[in-house]
C-alpha cells in the first residue's frame, strides 16, 4: 500500500497572515516548538512561509556589502540588492515583511516518497500541502517524514 502525504501531514496546519505582528509569530513558533509557519491570506490561500531562517535577521542584523571607492565612484563587490533584502528582513515588524515566497508545494494524494524527494531536491524543511483549489490543507515536515520512516 502506497503511503501518501495526507497520511502523515499535519492538518489543519497552524498559520499566520501577512499582517500578523512578528512578536505573535515568534511566540507561536516558540510555544509549539516548530521552526516555520505557512502564511495565508484572508481567503486561506497560501502566500508565503515564515521560518526560523527568516527570523534570524531580526537578531543578527544585515551587514552592508563590501565596496571600494575608485575615482569618486562606489563599486560594490557584492550585489547591493541582497543587502537591501536582508535589511528589510532585519527591520520588518510583520510577517508579510519578513516571510519568504513559496518555492514548492505538494498535494495530499502525492506519494510520501515523491514528496520526500522533492523536499530533498529543493532543500526545504517544510512542504505546504494544497488542494486542487490551492487552499492550504496541511504541512509536511522533515519530522513527519522521519516518523513515517520509523513507523510511528
Amino acid at each position: 500500500m502506497s503511503r501518501t502525504v495526507a497520511d502523515f501531514m499535519s492538518s489543519p496546519p497552524l498559520t499566520v497572515n501577512p499582517e500578523t505582528p512578528l512578536s505573535e509569530a515568534l511566540q507561536l513558533l516558540a510555544q509549539q516548538k516548530i521552526t516555520g509557519l505557512p502564511v495565508v491570506d484572508g481567503q486561506g490561500q497560501l502566500v508565503g512561509v515564515i521560518s526560523d531562517t527568516d527570523l534570524m535577521w531580526q537578531e543578527t542584523g544585515a551587514d552592508p556589502p563590501p565596496y571600494i571607492v575608485f575615482l569618486d565612484s562606489v563599486i560594490f563587490l557584492q550585489n547591493p540588492a541582497r543587502y537591501e533584502h536582508e535589511l528589510h528582513k532585519a527591520i520588518g515588524q510583520t510577517v508579510g515583511e519578513v516571510m519568504s515566497s513559496i518555492k514548492v508545494t505538494t498535494q495530499p494524494e502525492q506519494s510520501l516518497h515523491e514528496a520526500a524527494k522533492l523536499m530533498h531536491k529543493e532543500r526545504v524543511r517544510r512542504l505546504p500541502v494544497v488542494n486542487a483549489n490551492h487552499d492550504l490543507v496541511g504541512i509536511l515536515t522533515h519530522s513527519d517524514i522521519i516518523r513515517a520512516m520509523a513507523g510511528v
